[in-house]
């Protein structure tokens, strides 16, 4: 494909040459031509007899005396008039291969034109400049499409913003109440205080969920990120992680088994990793079935490393599994304040892992979700 490219490149540019040589070559045929009529106007006798007549006729009225006047004034500086009779046809010349070029220049900047205003049709360029035209509307079209999914993932964030702000009302709405009923009853059990304190409590945890993602929509930005590399046992890492969540995973029964080869490392940066995993498992515990299991499987395979999380929950369509690692989109469509986060753990886990050379890619079927991640083993900084 890259070969058909330059080889459509080099033809483009060899039209545009062909061009501009056959435009030269005629142009100085023409000059020859005019050059060879001057020469022979001037040096031979049409030019004396052209101007001895007009004098003659016109000013002296006598032959002999034009041809006197000739003799001393043109004759003597004929070879000059020639040679500026060659400079200014080389003058018109070179004016006219040059108001040539330039309108190569003019139609280039009226595509530049063209493509600063946004117009929405395409760029048509002289076929000489097949090539220029084939990457102007390129650029014009990857324009559009970044603007058209800048535009897009705005309108999520601020989509997102406005239900995370609604979401907010709710628990805060409940601590409030429950903590003012707890201050305007004096006669309360102690069964009741409890629970009330129990509900305020839940609430509050909500209520700093929906903060921090306010903050990550915030501070997504991984663009600028320097990775600081070391060497980590990835099992360990993978199951130091899986106790910690041992509170979510009990709170829907579920199991977490592992198909993991013993010691497997790799070089990466450990903090930036250990996100990723958690992103992963997070988002396995919110779509999992309850009382069924979670399982993580990895191995390596030559010069790198296979890492799977599988869960049973619903099939993801596969128009949504497509987008399923875009910021701010969310597999919960309700929007509900109870499951589902901001919409970008997937995104930002697969930018960590594309910032370390490897590539994330997510599968569902019969009621069984997958995500793969394929990393290098040795980390390229």
């Amino acid at each position: 494909m890259k070969n058909r490219k330059k080889t459509n490149f080099e033809n483009d540019y060899l039209l545009f040459e062909n061009r501009l040589f056959m435009k030269m070559l005629l142009m100085m045929v023409c000059s020859l031509l005019v050059i060879a009529g001057v020469y022979l106007f001037i040096l031979k006798d049409n030019f004396a007899n052209a101007v001895v007549y007009i004098l003659e006729h016109f000013i002296y009225h006598d032959r002999d005396e034009a041809a006197v006047v000739y003799l001393k004034t043109f004759k003597r500086y004929e070879i000059w008039l020639f040679l500026l009779a060659i400079l200014g046809v080389f003058f018109v010349v070179f004016r006219i291969f040059v108001g040539n070029v330039s309108k190569y220049f003019k139609e280039i900047n009226r595509g530049i034109d063209s493509l600063v205003n946004e117009d929405a049709h395409d760029i048509a360029l002289p076929a000489e400049l097949a090539s220029t035209e084939r990457k102007i509307n390129s650029i014009r079209h990857t324009l559009t499409k970044r603007k058209t999914d800048a535009e897009l993932a705005e309108q999520r964030k601020n989509d997102l913003v406005m239900y995370l702000a609604h979401d907010l009302k709710t628990p805060l709405s409940s601590v409030i109440g429950y903590l003012t009923l707890l201050r305007d009853e004096g006669q309360i059990s102690d069964e009741l205080r409890e629970r009330y304190l129990s509900i305020s409590l839940d609430k509050a945890e909500r209520l700093e969920d929906l903060i921090n993602e306010f903050f990550e929509i915030t501070r997504f930005n991984l663009s600028n990120i320097t990775l600081i590399y070391s060497k980590i046992n990835l099992t360990r890492m993978l199951e130091q992680l899986a106790y910690e969540f041992k509170p979510m995973l009990a709170e829907k029964n579920l199991k977490l088994e592992f198909e993991m080869q013993p010691d497997i490392f790799i070089s990466c940066d450990a903090n930036k990793m250990q996100r990723v995993f958690d992103n992963l498992l997070r988002n396995a515990v919110s779509y999992c079935n309850a009382d069924t299991s979670i399982k993580i499987a990895a191995e390596q395979i030559e010069d790198h490393v296979s890492i799977k999380v599988m869960n049973e929950g619903n099939t993801i369509p596969q128009e949504r599994l497509e987008r399923i690692f875009e910021q701010f989109y969310r597999l919960d469509v309700s929007r509900s304040s109870a499951t589902g986060g901001a919409g970008l753990g997937l995104a930002i886990a697969k930018e960590i892992v594309e910032l370390h050379h490897g590539q994330i890619t997510a599968r569902s079927e019969d009621g069984f979700t997958c995500f793969e991640l394929s990393l290098p083993v040795v980390g390229k900084s």
